[in-house]
């Protein structure tokens, strides 16, 4: 699978441990209700830390969320990769996505974190468009690969089958959106 997310320079333990800290928290708690004094105090470091490190919470929520979608790609791509190709390695996105949410309780981070930063300039926000466009092309990818007709269309509205069972499932309470969405993704495949 191909990313736009590049591996940052390695970053020292203290700020591995910033990042750790900054993730846990943004996730299960939001990006503005997190200040630097938790994050610091949650890694064991100081405020200073996280600024020499970072230069700013702006600069630590874009890591953040590259570092997320580099975690989501690589799981995704575990199940592309023990799927020949074919409809199923397209349906398999949908498979991959139940297992994840099963330990993602709280939903998509990208569109937790582009509820409370989107409309701005904040350096996430290039980052959030990216996930979505990367996961868009994924699914134009694995469709132009199954020899199927119209790739640019059939994967623009299978990512919004994904997207809307990925809010589904968590926010609109649906145990069932994932199972919705992935059979009418097959009735899709089936042309």
């Amino acid at each position: 699978m191909s990313t736009d997310f590049e591996v940052e320079q390695p970053l020292t333990p203290a700020g591995e441990r910033l990042v750790a800290a900054a993730a846990q928290l943004f996730y299960r708690q939001g990006i503005r209700a997190v200040g630097v004094d938790l994050i610091a105090d949650t890694a064991g470091t100081t405020k200073k830390t996280l600024y020499d490190r970072f230069g700013s919470k702006d600069a630590l929520v874009a890591l953040y969320l590259r570092r997320r979608a580099l975690r989501w790609q690589e799981f995704v791509g575990g199940y592309l990769e023990r799927t020949p190709h074919g409809r199923d390695r397209v349906l398999v996105v949908f498979d991959a996505l139940a297992d994840w949410l099963e330990e993602q309780d709280r939903g998509c981070a990208f569109v937790n974190a582009h509820a409370e930063i989107g409309g701005t300039d904040h350096p996430g926000v290039p980052v959030i468009r990216a996930e979505k466009a990367a996961m868009r092309a994924l699914f134009t990818e694995q469709v132009r690969a199954a020899g199927l007709a119209g790739a640019e269309r059939l994967g623009a509205q299978l990512h919004v089958l994904y997207e809307g069972a990925n809010v589904a499932v968590t926010a609109g309470g649906q145990a069932d959106a994932i199972d919705h969405a992935r059979a009418a993704a097959a009735r899709l495949l089936e042309g």
